[in-house]
């Protein structure tokens, strides 16, 4: 169905007299200085609240843009941190393992003696203490713990046996009704497994990398 026309409508309308019986309102053709500064500063106002309203936008989508870069880096960053914890761990155990042969190396004889000093309550009734080491250790171990019994107020016999089957620096010292075992190697092994399940369970759930910020 076609739209009707529109009316055609004139701007002045005259009576039979011949006068004008409608005039429509002509724009206005000239302003005063007043009404060209109040229109000035509105288009001003409106100009800049259109250019701020664009800068806004524009801080917005740069805003927007940066969350997205960040959440894309973190998890890699958070791999980075956890893989340098692992390895600061891995050379701090193998400083520690230097430093442990050092001194076994320079004080052989100490574990054993420290271990007679710790069980001096565990031992004081056992009659005798019998105390096997590999070769090299035992040579120079009996006066070593007859020295520390004296001190600790052992009065039982001591007895040190050598056995080639035992690893470098390792003992076994038996009181009868319990022992207590020494072995370096064993030690620094059950050292290095609990510290890698330690990392294997932080795994990258470790502190946040911001202060504050939620892993």
């Amino acid at each position: 169905m076609a739209e009707p026309h529109a009316k055609f409508g004139f701007d002045t309308v005259f009576d039979h007299a011949g006068e004008i019986a409608f005039a429509a309102p002509r724009p206005k053709r000239t302003y005063s200085t007043d009404e060209v500064e109040a229109i000035s500063q509105a288009a001003r106002a409106e100009g800049e609240r259109i250019a701020l309203a664009g800068v806004a936008a524009r801080q917005a989508d740069a805003l927007a843009s940066i969350v997205v870069a960040c959440g894309q880096a973190l998890p890699r960053l958070a791999e980075v941190a956890h893989a340098h914890r692992v390895e600061s761990a891995e050379l701090a155990l193998a400083c520690a393992r230097a430093i442990a042969a050092a001194a076994l190396d320079r004080f052989p004889e100490a574990p054993a003696r420290a271990a007679l000093e710790s069980l001096a309550r565990e031992i004081e009734a056992a009659p005798r203490l019998v105390v096997t080491a590999e070769p090299e250790l035992a040579d120079g171990l009996q006066a070593v713990l007859e020295d520390a019994a004296a001190a600790s107020g052992y009065q039982g016999a001591i007895t040190v046996r050598a056995d080639a089957g035992l690893a470098a620096h390792a003992f076994v010292l038996d009181f009868g009704d319990g022992s207590a075992t020494f072995d370096p190697a064993a030690a620094t092994e059950r050292v290095t497994q609990a510290l890698h399940a330690a990392l294997a369970a932080e795994g990258l759930h470790a502190e946040p990398l911001i202060p504050g910020a939620e892993s």
